[in-house]
């Protein structure tokens, strides 16, 4: 177990933030957590985890003791007729991982290349794009509890899957409740890539694709080369710009509700789900209330994609809270709708 003193976290979010960890522990096994839960100065600390910090907001220094997930390791470990299974660990790189998976000759990932943020973050949020999410390749997880050290294992049912939402992300309110945020540790992740591969191409950019291309049944290669170009285009490299991909989620409404919207807005982009539900474009309601471009001191919002807010270079996480609610303010004003951050404050 390694435990270091005043860490700089700007390398470790991808807003860039500057902050700093009092105290961190890398987490590269679970012996390192036991050892951890064994030490009578860090046992009771607070706790927080943090993988690859794509999805967090810091708004100063970090007083609970950090956990930075660190376990490696790719592996096949299941090949059959109907199914491959591959096994992640946590510290992993997502998009790495996709790339991997390809390159092994197992599809299924594509969709959901170039997400930022590491495969143990993959679950807690439920990623997704492009009409795949997260728990569609989902075999289960093995995870470690911060309160007991004893090791468990999810299904996907027990992850309690929803839109960008995970039981890694709700507190357990009494005693019963089966929640795992700040308690449970995700050490490996493994994944169900399902045969035969089918590709997933309902998407306006992907159907551009395929007419600029020509190529109508495209290959999972072909699809993953597809979205890394869509999203690069539109997206902010967080090694460039600091920015923690979409900041807010795409809100859902009923159908009549969509209907008055678009008496009052008949350009507004929607998609209906299969619920009988709408999902209404974030990006679209903030691009509306004139947002895009515009500064709150240091944060920003993108110029080529209104749902992403940026880091204009020396940003401070109160400047992007504050330009957050500003934007929510005016979204429910204007529109009705409450938008919800994904990222997490801290």
């Amino acid at each position: 177990m390694i435990v270091e003193q005043n860490v700089p976290l700007q390398a470790h979010n991808s807003f860039g933030i500057v902050a700093k960890a009092r105290q961190l522990v890398r987490v590269r096994s679970q012996e390192d957590v036991r050892q951890l839960l064994a030490d009578p100065q860090l046992a009771d600390r607070p706790k927080f985890v943090l993988g690859g910090g794509s999805n967090i907001v810091l708004t100063g220094d970090v007083k609970p003791l950090v956990l930075k997930v660190e376990v490696m390791g790719r592996a096949v470990v299941e090949d059959g007729p109907k199914a491959s299974i591959v096994e992640v660990g946590a510290g992993e790189n997502w998009h790495g991982t996709v790339g991997w998976t390809l390159e092994q000759g197992l599809p299924g990932l594509e969709n959901l290349a170039l997400i930022p943020g590491t495969v143990g973050g993959s679950p807690v949020q439920n990623i997704g794009a492009y009409g795949v999410e997260l728990q569609d390749r989902f075999e289960s997880l093995d995870a470690i509890d911060l309160v007991t050290g004893k090791t468990f294992t999810l299904d996907a049912a027990q992850c309690a899957f929803g839109y960008r939402d995970s039981v890694f992300k709700h507190v357990a309110a009494q005693e019963g409740d089966f929640g795992l945020a700040g308690r449970g540790l995700i050490l490996r992740v493994r994944l169900r890539l399902p045969k035969p591969w089918k590709p997933v191409l309902g998407y306006a950019d992907l159907e551009r694709k395929m007419n600029e291309t020509g190529v109508r049944a495209p290959s999972a290669q072909q699809i993953y080369d597809w979205i890394c170009a869509v999203r690069g285009a539109k997206l902010p490299d967080p090694r460039v710009i600091g920015n923690a991909g979409s900041f807010f989620k795409n809100p859902t409404v009923t159908q009549d509700q969509c209907s008055d919207i678009i008496a009052r807005e008949p350009g507004i982009v929607h998609y209906p789900m299969p619920d009988g539900t709408v999902k209404l474009a974030a990006g679209w309601l903030i691009d509306a209330c004139g947002w895009k471009g515009k500064s709150v001191g240091n944060a920003g919002v993108y110029e080529k994609q209104a749902l992403v807010l940026v880091n204009r270079g020396g940003a401070t996480g109160g400047e992007v809270v504050t330009l957050a609610r500003a934007i929510q303010t005016s979204v429910y004003e204007r529109f009705g709708i409450r938008l919800e951050p994904e990222p997490v404050v801290v």
